[in-house]
C-alpha cells in the first residue's frame, strides 16, 4: 500500500537534509531578509506561470515588476494596517537594519521598505505560518492591481 500522507516542502526538506530546528528570534532581520526574499520570488514566479506558457523574457518583465523594492515597498504600505504586533515588530527590524549592498535603481526608503517586507515574509516562512505569509502577499498584490487600476 502507497503512502497516503502527503508532507509539505519543509517536512520533507527537513528529513532529506536533516535540518535541525532552529530558534528563528537569533537570526538577524538581513538573514530573514535573505529567504524571505527568495520565497517571496518563488511565490510570484509560481502565480505569474500560472497564468499560462509564455517566453521566458515576458515572465522575467512580470516578475520583475512584483519582486523590485518599490513593488515590495508600494505592498507594505498597503499592509502595515493589518500586521499583528509581532509581524510590525519583524517587519520594523529589518526595515531599520543596515545592509551592506546599496539599493540599485530604488529610493532608499523603497529599498529599506522592501527589506523589512522580505525579512516578515522570512520570519512567516521559517514559523512555518505559510498560511499567514501567502495571505499577506494576496492582500499587497490586491493593493497594487487597485493603484494601478486608479492610475488608468
Amino acid at each position: 500500500m502507497e503512502k497516503s500522507i502527503e508532507q509539505d516542502l519543509f517536512s520533507c526538506m527537513q528529513e532529506t537534509f536533516s535540518l535541525k530546528e532552529v530558534d528563528i528570534r537569533e537570526y538577524s532581520p538581513l538573514t530573514l531578509a535573505y529567504i524571505g526574499d527568495s520565497i517571496y520570488d518563488l511565490i510570484i514566479k509560481t502565480i505569474v506561470i500560472n497564468e499560462g506558457n509564455k517566453q521566458v523574457q515576458k515572465l522575467h518583465k512580470e516578475t520583475s515588476a512584483l519582486v523590485q523594492a518599490s513593488a515590495q515597498s508600494k505592498m507594505m504600505r498597503a499592509l502595515q494596517g493589518v500586521l499583528t504586533q509581532e509581524e510590525l515588530a519583524v517587519y520594523k527590524r529589518g526595515r531599520n537594519s543596515k545592509s551592506v549592498s546599496p539599493a540599485k535603481n530604488q529610493s532608499v526608503t523603497d529599498y529599506r521598505r522592501a527589506t523589512g517586507f522580505e525579512a516578515l515574509m522570512g520570519y512567516l516562512y521559517l514559523e512555518k505560518n505559510w498560511t499567514r505569509m501567502v495571505e499577506l502577499i494576496r492582500l499587497g498584490l490586491e493593493s497594487l492591481n487597485t493603484e494601478e487600476n486608479k492610475d488608468e
